[in-house]
């Protein structure tokens, strides 16, 4: 949209929401820990809230014409056009998977309304997934389809159960009654939602909103009855140039959101940092949310208790002791009261972010210069020794250190070459071993050590591109511009 882009826009914020583009660190910060992170996503709520809006608004108008609604099936007709917009907004996204996942769940809802089919059923949702698994089923182990899915069908779950006990206490209700029911449906929804999605945010993000209900309850009725209202009068307008005026009111809504995230996230205690939930967590939690949701009768309730096994897993699962980006410049040590302390907070920011966020933290130690106050870790120029789980870790920089390391530590770190036999140490890693397989994750233990890499962990597939290829495609691509360069002079 030009007002998006170009000198009349007034604010910028109106198109953050539009096409999810643009957005300030600062303000995605603030979204996730309020747990609103979901606005800023071009997901189903944006898609849905399009339709819906345009479904509505036909249709009413529609019925207001004696004719037409006497004579033509106005629903259908008002779901056709949805359908029509839905795909209109799908494409000012910039058609991303995300969004076009969202579209293709709305166009089958649509879809059965035009068929006369329940619009909102487990079918539906199973279908939906299926068409997208097919097209994509890489997307199966992706956050934003567990997210998605997993927040739907808990949702047509519960009202399906909850939907005959509403509909009999259905009746004669005060515009005050009628907003309490809605505000009332607003809580519940966010709360069946992010008990369905929380959990698996934690195995991806190891983070939980904990005031999510206070601000969804502000910030979604906001979203639903002006914000995106207000979008799709832009998209009518922008063909006349007079889209900036519904922009400027669909901004005053905008800055309502952002000033409720910002408020809740500064809260004390507004974000809960845990150690991320392992995959066989992730997997009791899957099958035990399923059964509840699948299984009608008192019998539904015994997937409780695979959803309390998944969440026991969390401070089950042991956390690694040492661990070794894959050009060996970042390392990270466990200490004594069970923190992580980084080589360094200046390289691999991004990988050592990723650490501490899977270990449950926002902040990390950083090593001594000589020697830790629990006498658990102690540096000189050649390297670090490091004395957890009842071993020695010899972490080597130079070369020097490695005659009398390999004779004394039981593991050995090296981001140099060990090219002389190390036969004392129960594992060694050196510099070719971090190359050929990435990043290490140690765990050390009085009776065993075990390790993984991020090789093992992608496994030995056709995709995953081996060491001894990258190398020569790199060779290649340098012989290339070589020649390139000498043709050129």
């Amino acid at each position: 949209m030009r007002s998006c882009r170009g000198r009349q826009a007034t604010s910028p914020r109106p198109c953050w929401l539009a096409t999810g583009s643009g957005l300030d660190p600062t303000v995605v910060d603030a979204m996730r820990d309020s747990g609103l992170a979901h606005l800023l996503a071009i997901s189903g709520l944006h898609v849905g809230l399009v339709a819906a809006t345009l479904f509505f608004a036909i249709r009413i108008l529609l019925t207001l014409i004696e004719p037409i609604a006497l004579r033509w099936p106005v629903k259908k007709i008002a779901a056709c056009f949805a359908l029509l917009g839905a795909f209109a907004y799908l494409l000012l996204a910039g058609a991303t998977v995300p969004t076009q996942r969202a579209f293709l769940i709305t166009g089958i809802v649509l879809l059965a309304v035009i068929l006369d089919r329940t619009a909102i059923s487990l079918r539906l949702v199973a279908a939906a997934a299926s068409i997208i698994l097919v097209l994509s089923p890489e997307s199966l182990i992706g956050a934003s389809f567990q997210l998605s899915f997993a927040a739907v069908v808990a949702l047509v779950a519960a009202y399906e159960c909850l939907g005959q006990r509403l509909r009999s206490r259905s009746g004669p209700r005060s515009v005050g009654r009628r907003l309490a029911v809605y505000f009332a449906g607003v809580g519940l929804t966010t709360l069946i939602a992010g008990a369905a999605t929380g959990l698996i945010a934690l195995h991806h993000f190891g983070r939980f909103a904990q005031f999510g209900v206070v601000a969804n309850l502000i910030a979604v009725p906001m979203t639903a009855l002006w914000i995106m209202p207000c979008g799709v009068v832009a998209l009518i307008l922008y063909p006349f140039g007079l889209e900036a005026v519904a922009l400027q009111a669909m901004a005053l809504g905008v800055e309502v959101v952002l000033a409720v995230s910002g408020t809740v996230a500064s809260w004390p205690g507004a974000v809960m940092l845990l150690p991320t939930m392992p995959m066989a967590g992730l997997l009791l939690v899957t099958a035990g949310g399923l059964w509840l949701c699948l299984w009608s009768g008192r019998v539904r309730v015994a997937g409780i208790l695979g959803i309390l096994a998944g969440i026991l897993t969390i401070p089950l699962t042991p956390r690694p002791d040492v661990l070794v980006s894959g050009d060996g410049r970042l390392m990270a040590v466990r200490m004594a009261d069970g923190r992580l302390s980084l080589s360094s907070e200046r390289v691999q920011r991004f990988a050592a972010k990723v650490w501490l966020e899977r270990d449950g933290a926002r902040l990390g130690q950083s090593w001594p210069v000589e020697a830790s106050s629990d006498r658990r870790l102690s540096c000189d120029l050649a390297g670090c020794i490091y004395r957890g789980g009842g071993r020695v870790t010899a972490l080597v920089r130079d070369g020097r250190a490695l005659e009398e390391d390999c004779r004394d530590a039981a593991v050995v770190v090296s981001v140099v070459p060990v090219r002389r036999r190390c036969r004392a140490p129960a594992l060694v890693i050196d510099r070719f071993d971090l190359w050929r397989s990435g990043a290490h994750a140690i765990w050390l233990g009085r009776e065993i050590v075990s390790a993984t890499n991020v090789r093992a962990v992608r496994g030995d597939r056709p995709w995953v591109p081996r060491p001894e290829a990258r190398r020569r495609r790199i060779s290649k691509v340098r012989n290339s511009a070589a020649s390139t360069s000498a043709s050129i002079r």
